[in-house]
């Protein structure tokens, strides 16, 4: 998911006890069950005029415990009328408690059976399902009739239908979604059959056989025109407004180079049966990546037409792509590694750039969304690091994004540059397939990144993963004239707390323009303060920190250089 409205817009012993803090405090974010969802079968149809759902869910799991005899499925608003044993149809008793169903099973069970069990139900939900009226011309966007559509992330499906709602478990689903005949309706995976009803209504189903999280679970209705293509033998489908058709190759004519670059970079192919791409109306974020189903704000898509907005488009494009390898494929095991999702995204928009327009577009990228979470951490109040230590606040996770989505995507540029660009990629490589329909936590990039590179990466996920802030380098420059050697004394002066190291690890190139040409010196910080001596052929006239932008989060403050003849 992309918040896309931004653009409106002394010690070493002291370091080292920061490390080994940072990963020893750790909190658990992991959600327990005892149970492990199978499939879900989703049924539904609409009460428009209430803006009620009417449900019949099924849910069919296997116990992870022996004795296994009560299920608890998240559940939000939803009024149940029967819940039965699916194999026999008999009833079963249940309760709702909280934002709970609890469900009494008919005997135990072992971790060897299938358990089935159908909810029937209505909900007039205040989140998940958002029922949309018609909507005037504005905003360069076209009148639109009324819209019906889903958004998951981070625990709405609770709201239309009972669940294991939470990221760590991925089940397959089925899908018959009841519209008018008139409508398109946009669903995860493929249609598998429409159906005509007596009442002039259509049941359309749909079937994905690759288990995914249930955030991701979306449909889309509405009147729409559609656009098909392929990229190699993956169906490719843009939902717009009928009339609108001349958008589609201005927001979305990349699609398949951004198929093609993702598939070359990481070393796998795109996962899944289709891709489709669908603009609606009021949506709150810029994009969301439903399983092989991504939703967009049509307000942000349009703004294509502006040429100001154009690659500001297309970074929205791209990032949502990549989340079907990073999200989607592989998923962050709980809320407090969001950042794996959405700082991967991020930075293969950057990615994406660089293959297509080259370095300079890439690091453009990279240093304005460094830029963007500097002046976000300096004023934000909700502080937080890559590893979310606020995550228990679900309805604040995307409070702080330039934390999750531009420090992310500026910290894994970082990684890149220390490990080296085959490495990096080699990293990426095992990561997804080690981790393939899996979930995963920051550990198990660091593993990945680790093998690939044959490095201990322990130092650098403590300050940039698992800690906050950034480093804020004043650098104080002297030069001799007689011994003809330049001494740059660098202090951090970042403001240290219990997650904000005195001293940054810091591998930093020093450029030296001199009378008789630029000069190149590498130094590594460790301390709060450290001093390094270079001897020169002839003076000084400019230096510069980290030229390439390879630690891009961070500031510097060089003082005018001073000359003295000792």
């Amino acid at each position: 998911m992309k918040q896309f409205r931004a653009f409106w817009v002394t010690g070493f012993s002291l370091f080292l006890f920061f490390g080994v803090g940072a990963q020893s405090s750790r909190p658990d974010f992991n959600r327990q069950s005892n149970y492990d969802v199978q499939h879900y079968i989703l049924r539904v149809s609409f009460d428009r005029a209430a803006k009620k759902v009417i449900g019949d869910t099924t849910v069919r799991l296997k116990p992870l415990t022996a004795g296994f005899r009560q299920v608890t499925l998240d559940s939000v608003g939803i009024s149940y009328s029967s819940v039965t044993l699916e194999e026999t149809n008999s009833p079963l008793n249940y309760r709702v408690q909280g934002d709970q169903v609890v469900v009494d099973l008919d005997r135990t069970y072992t971790p060897q059976q299938t358990i089935g069990i159908r909810f029937k139900y209505s909900a007039t939900p205040k989140k998940g399902i958002y029922f949309i009226d018609k909507q005037p011309a504005a905003d360069g966007v076209p009148a639109r009739t009324e819209q019906i559509w889903t958004q998951g992330e981070p625990d709405e499906a609770r709201h239309w239908f009972p669940s294991f709602d939470f990221p760590s478990d991925k089940a397959t689903v089925e899908q018959f979604i009841t519209a008018n005949a008139h409508e398109e309706v946009i669903g995860n995976g493929l249609i598998v059959a429409k159906s005509d009803n007596a009442d002039g209504t259509v049941t359309h189903h749909f079937k994905m056989d690759t288990p995914f999280s249930t955030y991701l679970v979306s449909f889309v209705v509405g009147d729409y025109a559609a656009v098909a293509e392929k990229y190699k033998n993956i169906p490719l489908g843009y939902y717009v407004y009928p009339g609108t058709e001349a958008v589609v190759p201005k927001a979305y004519g990349r699609t398949k180079d951004m198929f093609r670059v993702f598939e070359e970079l990481t070393g796998v192919d795109y996962p899944f049966p289709k891709y489709d791409q669908t603009v609606v109306a009021a949506f709150a974020f810029g994009g969301m990546e439903n399983m092989t189903a991504t939703t967009m704000s049509d307000r942000d898509i349009f703004l294509v037409n502006n040429p100001l907005f154009e690659a500001t488009v297309e970074d929205l494009v791209s990032h949502e792509l990549a989340h079907s390898w990073f999200g989607n494929l592989v998923t962050c095991k709980n809320w407090a590694e969001l950042w794996l999702n959405e700082g991967f995204a991020t930075f293969m928009e950057a990615a994406f750039r660089e293959k297509k327009y080259g370095r300079r577009s890439y690091l453009q990228k990279i240093v304005n969304d460094a830029d963007q979470f500097k002046a976000s951490d300096a004023t934000g109040d909700k502080r937080h690091g890559l590893f979310n230590r606020n995550a228990a606040k679900v309805a604040e996770l995307f409070d702080v994004p330039y934390t999750t989505y531009n420090k992310g995507g500026a910290v894994l540029h970082t990684l890149r540059e220390q490990i080296g660009d085959a490495a990096f990629w080699r990293g990426v490589n095992i990561y997804l397939n080690r981790h393939k329909l899996g979930n995963v936590e920051s550990t198990d990039l660091k593993a990945a990144m680790e093998e690939a590179s044959r490095s201990d990466l322990d130092w650098f996920f403590d300050q940039w993963i698992y800690g906050l802030g950034y480093p804020k380098l004043n650098v104080k420059q002297v030069y001799s004239n007689r011994s003809k050697t330049l001494t740059l004394t660098v202090t951090q002066t970042q403001k240290q707390d219990n997650l904000t190291p005195p001293a940054f690890t810091l591998p930093l190139d020093v450029d030296i323009d001199t009378t008789s040409g630029l000069e190149t010196e590498k130094i590594e910080l460790k301390k709060r303060s450290e001093t390094f001596k270079f001897k020169l052929v002839s003076r000084p006239l400019k230096i510069t920190i980290d030229k390439n932008e390879k630690i891009p989060i961070k500031t510097v403050k060089i003082a005018a250089l001073t000359t003295t003849t000792k």
